[in-house]
């Protein structure tokens, strides 16, 4: 079986089948759908259409504070008759139908005959053995399992296993969708039950309930003593990269390695299920402040966002991450036309969390989304990536706000940009926000950005490509009604 993997520029499929729409299901179909993929899923369970589109919904709120640039054109999610029409003329099909073997192998079965040979056929089987899974997959060879995390839309980690007859190029075709929808990839180089990080998450849980059932502690206290302490480092560090080097690594196990003969845990051994044990479990939990489960994954994902801002901000672990994943949908984002028409450099949701005192969106807000409007238009005139390591960036140095109606949570808002003026070493922009079905501005901002040299920080000329895509924006803008609001107060002097 393969354990590495050769991963070139993403190239999502158009279209993709999802075999039932559960948790993991619907977590795929949001990843997929808000990332530009069209999704047929075949569920017949009573209502499954509704569900899936609530965890898009979630999805589509956690996106909007996770992300600094404009998600691309959402797929279409589309509820199928059968499994021949969800696996019909698609690439990719992704199966997660209860975790049962028998089941499992009757649905994949059924979708390798219906599905052309070249559709990839992956399980998000938690821990069975993808042989076992294959043994009844006509072309065995394009089946994996592609093991995700709930929510899947939220927590990036996939692992890839490979069976007996899997083919290199399915693990890396698997492997190059994944990272493209902003996945994180893990090949578990050998076949085994649970995986890599089931079996060290159920290690975990198995030692959390001897905790409860011993009456050593309640299943708050038990929750509390890992949100409040190695649960933040998890996300950090995982154990072996807490002791550094390979000297660091010798000298802490030498420290700490003779206390795991200790005996501290209860290992492998789980405590017996028993009515008087499960109704203690169900007495602790219930004695819990009550909040509904919607409350608790807006909750739960609101806190995933802040988790992986707060490690995006070190350029660390999963928050590198939503950096990398931010690259791909810039470099999949429409690129500028000539066309007579302001670029539209922002589309955006308001979140919940944006909201003041008075119940509209904070005005510091209004800054946050021009300055993403901003990022957007250096994107699509090039000044990103590899042109401001080496030439430089714009740097905004003047900015004039006018608002002019408001904002409340949920709203649906697009930017549009306008150049007014450049010269080879100043910008000045325009940005209109209008709210979705409003044909006044909510806000405007006009904004002098200045082309600064990456290794002097001081003023100077845009270099190539730059420089001429913005003589040859300007150019084009010049021919669009100036903005009555515009040139108030910053002018190009």
């Amino acid at each position: 079986m393969p354990d590495t993997l050769t991963i070139s520029l993403p190239n999502l499929p158009n279209t993709i089948g999802l075999l039932a729409g559960g948790a993991i299901g619907g977590g795929w179909a949001a990843r997929f759908v808000l990332n530009g993929v069209n999704v047929r899923l075949y569920d017949p369970a009573p209502n499954a259409l509704d569900r899936v589109s609530q965890q898009v919904n979630n999805a589509r709120r956690a996106y909007s504070r996770l992300l600094s640039v404009a998600l691309p054109p959402e797929g279409s999610l589309t509820l199928v008759d059968s499994i021949g029409d969800a696996v019909k003329d698609v690439e990719l099909v992704q199966e997660s139908a209860p975790e049962d073997l028998k089941i499992k192998q009757k649905v994949l079965a059924e979708a390798s005959k219906l599905a052309s040979r070249e559709t990839l056929i992956c399980s998000s089987t938690s821990g069975l053995r993808p042989t076992a899974l294959q043994s009844t997959v006509t072309y065995p060879e394009r089946f994996l399992v592609g093991h995700p995390f709930n929510p899947v839309y939220m927590l990036p980690l996939v692992e890839l296993c490979a069976g007996e007859e899997t083919s290199p190029e399915s693990m890396n075709r698997a492997a190059e969708i994944y990272q493209a929808v902003g996945m994180r990839p893990l090949v578990v180089r050998k076949e085994v039950d649970g995986f890599v990080a089931n079996r060290l998450q159920e290690a975990l849980w198995r030692e959390a309930l001897w905790l409860v059932h011993d009456e050593v502690a309640t299943v708050e206290e038990v929750d509390d003593a890992i949100r409040f302490s190695f649960g933040l480092r998890r996300a950090i560090n995982g154990p072996f990269r807490m002791a550094g080097g390979g000297d660091g690594m010798r000298r802490y196990m030498e420290q700490w390695g003779p206390m795991l003969q200790w005996p501290w845990s209860k290992l492998s051994e789980v405590p017996g299920l028993t009515k008087d044990f499960l109704d203690k479990l169900a007495s602790q939990s219930d004695s819990r402040e009550a909040v509904s489960s919607a409350e608790l994954e807006q909750q739960r994902d609101d806190c995933y966002v802040a988790v992986l801002q707060g490690l995006r901000s070190q350029g660390y672990g999963a928050g590198a991450l939503i950096e990398d994943w931010e690259n791909t949908l810039r470099a999949r984002s429409p690129q500028l036309t000539s066309g007579e028409v302001a670029v539209e450099t922002l589309t955006l949701q308001m979140p919940s969390d944006w909201v003041d005192s008075n119940g509209h969106i904070n005005e510091s807000r209004y800054l946050e989304v021009f300055s993403k409007a901003t990022g957007m238009l250096e994107d699509q005139l090039g000044a990103q990536g590899e042109y401001k390591v080496v030439h430089g960036s714009y740097y905004t140095v003047e900015t004039h706000l006018s608002h002019l109606g408001e904002l409340f949570p949920g709203d649906h808002i697009t930017v549009l940009t306008q150049i007014l003026d450049a010269d080879k070493k100043r910008l000045r922009i325009f940005h209109t926000l209008t709210r979705e079905g409003d044909c006044k501005p909510v806000a405007t901002a006009e904004q002098m950005l200045i082309h600064v040299d990456a290794t002097s920080r001081r003023a100077c000329a845009a270099k190539g490509a730059v420089r001429e895509r913005v003589f040859e924006l300007a150019r084009i803008h010049a021919g669009i009604p100036r903005p009555a609001r515009a040139g108030a107060s910053i002018q190009m002097r």
